[in-house]
């Protein structure tokens, strides 16, 4: 049975599980609710605490209960200790898709476009590829994570559209954090290919204690899903869970 592009899809999306080795049977309720309730969940980056392999495979296991497709990316805390590709494997056996400048397709209908994203800062504040080399390559990883997006929006031709990140694409869901770090926790480069192929919605973590959601220049949703903010606004539902 073909879905209908008009009906609603449930999405649930959460960031920063933060999975550690001695987190089984952590997020147990967290499936149970998401299984119960949405047809889609996407997951927003630092899935594990310190980018261990063993962090991944506990993950793995929590998430083998889910009966819901999954799609999500991966934030900086995954990269830690340089174990993304064996932790992107694991997740795999247990149906995550992990999206790094590519998309999922849900049911024909909803595609779903997500990169990591990075840091660099917003408006006129935005950091310039000036000086030190160092500095220019910064900018340069910013950069290329919005091309990314932009070409895994471009492929998409589906009903409707959402993106998923770690970083934030916007200042106003990083209200609540240290004013000296929110340039170091996202960046508007990222906002520019979500307004040109107007998205339903955006999604995205990192700002545990930022605030929920806010809208692009353009007008785009944009949801902070960390869990730690998830947990203090919803403690018994530590995930959002929108109708698109």
């Amino acid at each position: 049975m073909v879905r209908d592009p008009s009906s609603k899809i449930r999405l649930a999306a959460v960031g920063d599980l933060h999975c550690r080795e001695d987190h089984h049977g952590r997020f147990r309720l967290l499936v149970k609710q998401v299984n119960a309730s949405a047809d889609l969940l996407v997951l927003c980056g630092d899935l594990t605490d310190r980018g261990m392999f063993e962090e991944g495979k506990v993950l793995a296991e929590e998430l083998s209960a889910l009966r819901v497709p999954c799609a999500a990316v991966l934030g900086n805390h995954d990269y830690e200790h340089g174990q993304v590709k064996e932790i992107s494997t694991e997740l795999a056996k247990v149906g995550v898709h992990i999206l790094d400048g590519d998309h999922f397709i849900f049911e024909k209908v909803l595609g779903v476009a997500g990169v990591k994203g990075f840091g660099g800062g917003f408006g006129n504040a935005t950091l310039q590829a000036f000086g030190e080399g160092q500095t220019k390559a910064f900018v340069q990883e910013a950069v290329s994570e919005s091309l990314k997006l932009e070409a895994a929006l471009s492929h998409l031709d589906t009903p409707k559209k959402v993106v998923i990140m770690h970083y934030a694409p916007i200042p106003e869901t990083l209200e609540g954090e240290n004013i000296e770090i929110r340039p170091f926790l996202g960046t508007s480069r990222l906002a520019m290919p979500i307004d040109h192929y107007r998205a339903e919605a955006v999604f995205h973590g990192h700002a545990h204690h930022g605030t929920r959601e806010g809208k692009t220049r353009g007008g785009i949703p944009v949801y902070n899903v960390a869990m730690p903010l998830m947990a203090k606004h919803t403690p018994d539902q530590r995930f959002a869970l929108l109708e698109i």
